[in-house]
């Protein structure tokens, strides 16, 4: 038996015993423009979850009243700390043993969660992502080649750039107890640090179909508030490299990558006449004497 909550409405239907425990984890800051689209989209699915957990990051315009016209979902309201912590806080309050994210300015399709967990059943995976619609500006746009999504032993096709789209994925939560959470230091490419965690370990089910749409451009975009977004990269890939997680050809390639990273940033600093920024990168090299 399981609760479904729309706006003012209280409805019981029941389940098959052997759909899953599907908790869906809804971060938000300051996103009450977008964040009914995403609810309603979540409320729309034809597998609906046992729970939906909305992180609330300390906002400071109507978030609050628009989550008042939704009176079963779990919220939580914290201080503003960031998106890791708010999928973190969300991952420590869910009761299910599966994990779907949604960001609060994408959406997905109805059928999402029951196409991904059909898709689960036959394959025997603990982590599934999907492909996606790209919204830019109002406009619908054609991914590029280098974010072509992928399936199985992934962890090199994720070195260069974030391949796995936190909206799209749905993980059992036996991984985060495995490889840990979200990396609350990282201001931004969190969710590349953590897929290079699970990817070194894990085999991923890619799930070739359209099932969310992403939504980007906007002022407010993460993505956007951050220059050198490969200097985090690097951050993780430091990470990587300092555990005993990864096997010869994973390192080698991390290796690779870091080498290729820093660079770019190192040629792009002296570019713009920052020689001190740039001899530090350059120590950095030195000092994982990776070039051996």
């Amino acid at each position: 038996m399981v609760f479904i909550f729309k706006p003012g409405v209280s409805v019981f239907i029941v389940i098959p015993k052997n759909q899953p425990n599907i908790s869906v984890i809804i971060p938000t800051y300051n996103r009450a423009h977008t964040l009914p689209r995403a609810l309603e989209s979540v409320l729309a699915q034809t597998l609906p979850p046992v729970e939906i957990i909305v992180i609330n990051d300390g906002s400071t315009d109507d978030t609050k009243n628009v989550l008042a016209n939704y009176p079963g979902l779990i919220f939580v309201d914290k201080k503003n700390v960031g998106v890791s912590a708010a999928r973190n806080r969300g991952i420590e309050k869910a009761q299910g043993k599966w994990i779907a994210f949604l960001d609060s300015d994408d959406e997905w399709l109805p059928n999402k969660l029951e196409k991904q967990w059909t898709a689960i059943c036959d394959n025997d995976k603990l982590i599934c992502h999907t492909d996606e619609i790209w919204i830019r500006n109002g406009k619908r746009v054609n991914p590029m080649k280098k974010h072509q999504k992928f399936g199985g032993f992934i962890y090199e096709k994720c070195l260069p750039l974030c391949v796995i789209s936190p909206s799209s994925v749905m993980i059992h939560k036996s991984v985060f107890d495995d490889i840990g959470v979200f990396d609350e230091s990282l201001e931004v490419c969190e969710d590349y640090d953590l897929w290079l965690r699970i990817c070194s370990k894990y085999p991923v089910l890619f799930l070739d179909e359209l099932l969310i749409v992403k939504y980007g451009g906007h002022v407010d975009q993460l993505s956007g508030k951050h220059w050198g977004m490969d200097r985090f990269r690097v951050r993780a890939m430091e990470k990587m490299l300092d555990s005993d997680e990864l096997n010869e050809g994973q390192r080698k390639a991390t290796i690779e990558m870091f080498i290729e990273k820093c660079e770019i940033i190192i040629s792009g600093m002296k570019k713009h006449g920052k020689d001190k920024e740039a001899l530090e990168w350059e120590e950095k090299l030195n000092l994982y004497d990776i070039h051996s």
